[in-house]
């Protein structure tokens, strides 16, 4: 019999990613049939009145301004962590010695060595039930899975190439100011890791193989800016009176790729491609077929077949992917009626607590974001050497 009891949650941090687990943990059950029902217990950030406001605002039972309340409590089954990069391995750790099931945002760490730190604890942790997963959520978009579905049947053939990029806008004015996001010691790096570990961990995901080599290089635009006076959104507003501070992190990478089955890839990020306000592509040509995919039009999928009979009548085919065969969209409304960016969150939820339930490894594990984590560092050691070719250092037995 299913376990009944709920399934307390603390999620530790406030901001946009705060809002969008919030939003995602009330929606799951409501939408879903889970085995466990999330409770919003408590809601952890650093200022008392922000923290109270928002837990009001979003739901949350309780609310503290120290992560450790959170882990400490024995009323408390998961931690959910969606604070900068630098707070990830150490509230992580933390929570896992103390029996709780953890989702911890991307990337994993700042550091390999500190994703090798969370991935041994949380194989050690599962051990004993306490499971973990890393928060890929574009892995949750219906047109993914479902692509990643034809990879896995074989629709492609053997993959040859694939093209990922992921391009935003919020950085190109000069006079934007400076957020965590732009220090490498709180953010780890930038346009790297921030959206171009989404492109990695997709890529990988999709078909099935890990990138073995990488030659990059990387680039910052803007190298310093104004003290932030408000935050908005993914940046903020700017101080014009206050003195400017060091960016510390790239603006935008590149990189070309080796990929363990011999497929080519090349992948760029930035933030400062302007006009292009979340432009998440990727795609994979097979030697029978292709997939593209574009999440500014996130409902839909393009797919060629090159298996067919008609020359004459072959070409791309646009997928609107909302029918109920679809992955995840039984759950929501009639074919036709598209989802948008939290039904990830919402979905990425609904896996957690279903492998919670079923006490099996929810995917991404922390093993898995620790591969990620491993081609992040072999981009930038390959752009420190100016685009030497570089092996992607992966775990020996």
């Amino acid at each position: 019999m299913a376990d009944r009891t709920p399934l307390r949650v603390a999620l530790i941090g406030t901001a946009f990613m705060g809002a969008a687990h919030s939003q995602a943990w009330r929606t799951a059950p409501r939408f879903f049939d889970l085995p466990r029902e999330p409770e919003l217990a408590l809601l952890v950030g650093r200022s008392a009145d922000t923290t109270a406001a928002r837990a009001t605002k979003l739901g949350w039972q309780e609310w503290s301004t120290d992560w450790r309340d959170a882990v400490s409590r024995d009323d408390i089954d998961v931690i959910d962590i969606c604070t900068p990069g630098d707070t990830h391995a150490e509230i992580a750790l933390a929570a896992l010695a103390a029996g709780k099931h953890v989702l911890c945002e991307k990337p994993l760490a700042n550091s390999v060595a500190e994703a090798v730190a969370m991935a041994e604890a949380a194989e050690q942790a599962a051990r004993s039930g306490v499971l973990s997963m890393c928060g890929f959520s574009y892995r949750r978009t219906p047109a993914l899975a479902l692509a990643r579905r034809f990879i896995a049947e074989g629709r492609l053939g053997a993959i040859r190439h694939v093209r990922a990029d992921y391009l935003q806008d919020w950085l190109s004015d000069p006079a934007a100011p400076l957020s965590w996001r732009l220090d490498k010691a709180r953010a780890g790096s930038g346009a790297l890791g921030d959206i171009g570990a989404h492109s990695i961990d997709t890529a990988q995901w999709l078909t099935g193989e890990s990138i073995t080599e990488v030659s990059a290089t990387l680039r910052t635009f803007v190298t310093e800016r104004p003290q932030r006076a408000a935050a908005a959104g993914l940046g903020g507003v700017a101080d014009p009176d206050a003195a400017r501070g060091p960016v510390t992190v790239d603006d935008a990478m590149a990189f070309t790729a080796t990929f363990s089955g011999g497929a080519l890839g090349v992948f760029e990020a930035t933030r400062m491609a302007t006009g292009r306000r979340n432009a998440n592509r990727i795609e994979i040509n097979g030697e029978s077929g292709s997939i593209a995919f574009d999440f500014e039009r996130m409902n839909e999928l393009e797919y060629f077949d090159g298996r067919g009979s008609d020359p004459e009548a072959e070409g791309f085919r646009r997928i609107v992917v909302t029918d109920p065969g679809h992955p995840y969209v039984a759950n929501w409304w009639p074919t036709g009626h598209g989802l948008g960016y939290e039904h990830l969150f919402t979905h990425q939820m609904v896996d957690f607590v279903t492998a919670i339930g079923a006490g099996t490894a929810p995917s991404p594990g922390f093993s898995e974001a620790l591969d990620v984590q491993r081609v992040l560092a072999a981009v930038e050691a390959s752009a420190k050497a100016r685009s030497q070719m570089t092996p992607v250092e992966r775990r020996t037995a």
